[in-house]
């Protein structure tokens, strides 16, 4: 080599490390304890948009903000398909496209519900559990429309005016709008205060050793509450916003019967 080359020793890498064919260089730390991981990793993006990065050099975040991102796209998916599904079901049910809207607004409201409840109570909101809670939230708030929105039809078919069809609809479901939504609430209340029970000792010493916490309450805590806030909040808003949006839709229907051919729809009155 000393023939054809200049040899000097000097210090490099010991491995080139690839990624989708590109060269790469991670550079990692740990968040401290006291820190808040998300307030350290928009500082560090922050610098890292002000670094004079080379020529045909690219930095980005990497390592759990990237898993987040992804974890993050997985669950907008999910929930556009459930979305999709639940839209479909609705529409072959009911014949309709106005009902299925009107009823697929809850999930929209239990989702500000879950927000609020996080941010009122000060809790961390995780990506991942929260975002199968609020998937998994479609479905319980829906049914709480379908319940309002196909008995003020079933009304309606028996020949009542609308806005009594609606007024009784309201009433006769109320009860298994707020039973169904409170049995779910305190269901959950045990998993999100992580209550734990030693069967083993309680029968064999009679002693339960019942306590609060643990491992398990930072998994299924943020899932638990998620469903809690947010079913609470979109349960309320169904028995008041609900028939209101129902009474606005069908008037609106009139009025463009009326304008286009003067049919009434559904044998509204």
């Amino acid at each position: 080599l000393s023939s054809f080359a200049d040899i000097q020793y000097t210090n490099t890498y010991g491995v080139i490390k690839r990624k989708n064919q590109k060269r790469i260089i991670t550079i990692g730390s740990n968040v401290l304890s006291g820190f808040n991981e998300q307030a350290v990793v928009g500082e560090v993006s922050r610098a890292v948009e002000s670094y004079p990065a080379g020529e045909g050099i690219s930095v980005r975040m990497g390592g759990a903000q990237e898993e987040q991102q992804e974890t993050m796209i997985f669950l907008l998916g999910a929930l556009a398909t459930s979305f999709l599904l639940i839209i479909i079901i609705l529409v072959w049910q009911f014949n309709s496209v106005s009902k299925p809207l009107i009823i697929m607004t809850e999930v929209l409201f239990s989702a500000i519900g879950t927000f609020l409840g996080f941010s009122i109570f000060k809790m961390e909101f995780s990506i991942v559990m929260s975002g199968v809670g609020i998937i998994a939230l479609a479905g319980i708030v829906v049914n709480n429309g379908i319940l309002l929105v196909e008995f003020t039809d079933r009304m309606r078919a028996e020949g009542m005016p609308l806005r009594e069809a609606i007024i009784a609809g309201g009433q006769t479901r109320m009860t298994a709008v707020l039973l169904t939504a409170l049995a779910t609430m305190l269901g959950l209340i045990p998993l999100a205060i992580g209550l734990n029970i030693d069967f083993e000792t309680l029968f064999s010493e009679l002693d339960p050793r019942i306590y609060l916490g643990g491992d398990s309450t930072a998994f299924w805590g943020p899932l638990s509450w998620t469903m809690i806030f947010g079913l609470g909040f979109a349960t309320l808003l169904t028995l008041l916003l609900v028939p209101v949006m129902y009474l606005l839709s069908e008037r609106l229907k009139e009025r463009i019967g009326r304008i286009f051919g003067g049919a009434t729809p559904d044998g509204g009155s």
